[in-house]
């Protein structure tokens, strides 16, 4: 619903919110431009008195001193040509310039208040403004729901690329756009009169004034009491009328002064109402605070950006969701597929399986969660295909589904199997899937496969589970998910070094030659990208559409792209990769992998990996050029083998870019794995973690399992876990 609410009421109101922003952006410039043209007060002070002394000495006829909110001071007077209005020099009262307000100024403001449409153009700006506080308030709701939580909003964001985009500027920009449209409702809601205009109206004006003879104005003790700092206007008394008096108005409040003894009297405090108002006026215009009206623009800048990101991310689920070929009605169907997506990627997977079933000779009926029915008369299986939302909730697609499941009643006839889709780096990976599970085999559902669980829309896992499935099916099923990925760059080998041909597990670190870029190509997004350590080099093998992925172990700083590969048997891609002699190329792109690299500051870290794990917990240790903290444990099969990165850990020790090194082989005499390595310095580790250190792994899913275990073992003193831990960001993982 939030979502629904979101996406319609940016839509509803996308051209008034241009407007109101792309104005709104152009007036907070304003202040500063007026800034920039002030002339500095003196240092020393001066007072109401000097000043209008020495601006009457140099401007006959001066009827009125203003003090704009800029600093400038303007002077209306009228001599022998007419009115004027000169901005002046404080420390000499001398003119420097004409002043007149800018008609582009006050045009762009007529846009911005009200449309130029009047008191209906002011109505419609106050609901854009309120518009885009709902909007900023959705967002930041629907963002801690992605992000795990309120406390987890400012956690690094994770997702591709637009979706990174467009939650860090969302982030960046929602306290900003909150103050803005608050402050402008409440003037707005002021204009009409639906909030009380808590200003005071002026005072009386005054009848006992003496007349008589005026003092000089360097002898008035009321003006010479007032320092020019807190002017906002004095009007001068008609030279015409004896009677007349000066009207002051300062930053306290507002009277009259009597010009022939200095009295002061009708004398009003501004109410504390009105300096409210004056201060939210303040805070929205940035008139008298330059540096809250740039920030406030910058904020507004961030609306249009944050339209064009989140356009394209409707579109592209709106293109997940286009209608899927022979979806056949559910009451015919022998096969079911329900979905559950947030974000519309699971309803790709869900295509996929679809159109390899279908191919297969089923009648296949896909749907959402949501849109489950009570009966499918002829199904022999049904799968369920869902994402997670959040910390654990259930995604747009299937908020209703566990609901919906009383309205079955008997368990069906037909088994299922739960297929999750998440990212290992939230604390809550694949919940809703788990809860799916488990709720549907509390109610005696028959379950067809185990629960399985795909990380970052892997299609590997994919594939595999296609695998299992044609196992149980008792046919082939190819499940070929190929994901809309970048153009593709070439790459060419300048390096290799090749371990673990004497252990059986030939393994080599290839080293690519940064592809040339152009600024221009950068820009537009056809150059090679910025990359990290920890980001994914993803492999198309010539004639397979499908890519394979390696965490890099170098970074854009490095100068070339490198990656660890063990060659598998029969594997496609690790065999092309392992056959490279330098000069060759291959076809790949970069993949950013965000959520998996150590968190900014100066806390240790600790780096747990095997075999090729070792690839991007060298590029973390290659780049710690601040010499920060870190701890690498690393496991092999041979010291003189496959000692991954020796000759560099060895340089990186002597540099201190490595605090310290922690090996265990497990071919070797009284040889073990590395989560043996970390029950043996149970006390350091603990005390590591203890100080806040953050925990890095990176290899097979065996290994991480034995260094979780491990880890579970040795935290119980300090009542920590991993799971604690990854719930704080401080343990990550990058299995495969």
């Amino acid at each position: 619903m939030l979502r629904r609410i979101h996406k319609v009421l940016a839509l509803c109101a996308a051209l008034p919110l241009m407007a109101l922003v792309i104005s709104g952006s152009v007036l907070s410039v304003m202040p500063v431009l007026d800034r920039a043209g002030a002339v500095s007060l003196p240092a020393d002070g001066i007072s109401v008195a000097e000043l209008a002394g020495r601006i009457a000495g140099s401007l006959p006829g001066l009827e009125q001193i203003k003090k704009l909110p800029s600093g400038k001071v303007i002077a209306f007077s009228s001599g022998s040509d007419g009115p004027a209005a000169n901005i002046v020099d404080p420390s000499s009262g001398e003119p420097l310039s004409p002043y007149a307000p800018s008609a582009f100024e006050r045009w762009m403001t007529n846009l911005h208040r009200s449309f130029f449409l009047g008191d209906d153009g002011r109505m419609a700006a106050g609901a854009a403004a309120l518009a885009l506080l709902v909007l900023t308030l959705s967002g930041l709701q629907m963002t801690a729901r992605r992000m795990g939580g309120w406390a987890r909003l400012l956690d690094r964001s994770r997702g591709g690329a637009l979706e990174r985009l467009h939650v860090d500027l969302g982030r960046l920009a929602a306290l900003g756009l909150t103050l803005s449209t608050l402050t402008a409702l409440f003037l707005s809601l002021t204009t009409f009169g639906l909030i009380p205009d808590s200003r005071s109206p002026a005072p009386a004006l005054p009848t006992m004034a003496q007349g008589g003879h005026a003092l000089p104005l360097a002898r008035n003790d009321a003006l010479r009491g007032i320092d020019l700092s807190e002017l906002r206007e004095l009007t001068f008394p008609n030279p015409g009328d004896p009677n007349d008096v000066f009207r002051l108005t300062t930053s306290v409040g507002e009277g009259y002064i009597d010009p022939a003894n200095g009295n002061v009297f009708a004398w009003q405090d501004h109410t504390v109402g009105r300096q409210i108002h004056e201060f939210i006026y303040r805070m929205h215009t940035g008139r008298g605070l330059w540096w809250v009206g740039v920030l406030l623009g910058l904020c507004a800048l961030s609306v249009p950006a944050l339209a064009v990101t989140g356009t394209a991310l409707w579109w592209r689920r709106r293109r997940a969701r286009a209608p899927i070929a022979a979806n056949v009605p559910g009451k015919t169907a022998d096969t079911v597929i329900l979905v559950g997506s947030e974000g519309g990627s699971t309803w790709s997977f869900a295509r996929t399986l679809h159109a390899a079933l279908t191919e297969n000779g089923h009648k296949v009926h896909t749907a959402a969660m949501d849109g489950i029915a009570r009966s499918y008369p002829v199904a022999k299986r049904m799968f369920l295909l869902t994402a997670t939302h959040g910390d654990g909730t259930a995604p747009a697609s299937a908020g209703a589904f566990l609901e919906r499941l009383d309205e079955i009643g008997a368990p069906p006839p037909f088994p299922f199997a739960v297929l999750g889709f998440g990212d290992r780096q939230f604390p809550q990976f694949c919940r809703f899937a788990r809860d799916v599970d488990a709720e549907l085999t509390r109610r005696g559902w028959t379950s067809l496969l185990p629960l399985e669980t795909i990380d970052r829309q892997s299609p590997q896992e994919f594939a595999r589970w296609g695998k299992a499935l044609s196992a149980v099916m008792g046919e082939d099923l190819v499940l070929a998910h190929v994901l809309e990925r970048p153009r593709t760059q070439t790459l060419t080998l300048i390096d290799r070094i090749d371990y673990g041909t004497e252990v059986q597990a030939p393994t080599c670190v290839l080293r690519f030659a940064v592809p040339e870029s152009s600024l221009l190509s950068r820009l537009t997004g056809r150059g090679w990208p910025p990359f990290s350590a920890g980001d994914l080099l993803a492999i198309v093998p010539p004639g397979d559409a499908l890519p394979r992925y390696y965490s890099l172990a170098s970074s854009t700083r490095d100068g070339f792209v490198e990656i660890c590969v063990r060659k598998h048997p029969g594997g496609l891609c690790s065999g092309l990769l392992h056959g490279l002699r330098p000069g060759d190329r291959v076809e790949a792109f970069v993949k950013a992998n965000p959520s998996f690299r150590p968190a900014r500051g100066r806390k240790p870290v600790i780096l747990i990996g095997a075999g090729t794990g070792i690839g991007p917990l060298a590029g973390f240790i290659r780049a710690n050029r601040g010499r920060r903290p870190m701890h690498l444990y690393f496991g092999g099969r041979d010291p003189e083998s496959d000692f991954l990165y020796r000759p560099e850990i060895r340089e990186w020790l002597g540099d201190e870019r490595l605090t310290s090194l922690s090996t265990v082989f497990s071919r070797v005499k009284d040889g073990g794995y590395v989560q043996d390595r970390l029950r043996a310095d149970a006390d350091r580790l603990r005390t590591l973690i203890g100080a806040g250190a953050q925990v890095l792994v990176c290899g097979g899913r065996g290994m991480a399992a034995g260094v979780k275990e491990a880890l579970t073992d040795l935290l119980v003193p300090t009542g920590l876990t991993p799971g604690l831990l990854k719930e704080e960001g401080r343990y990550l993982e990058d299995v495969y």
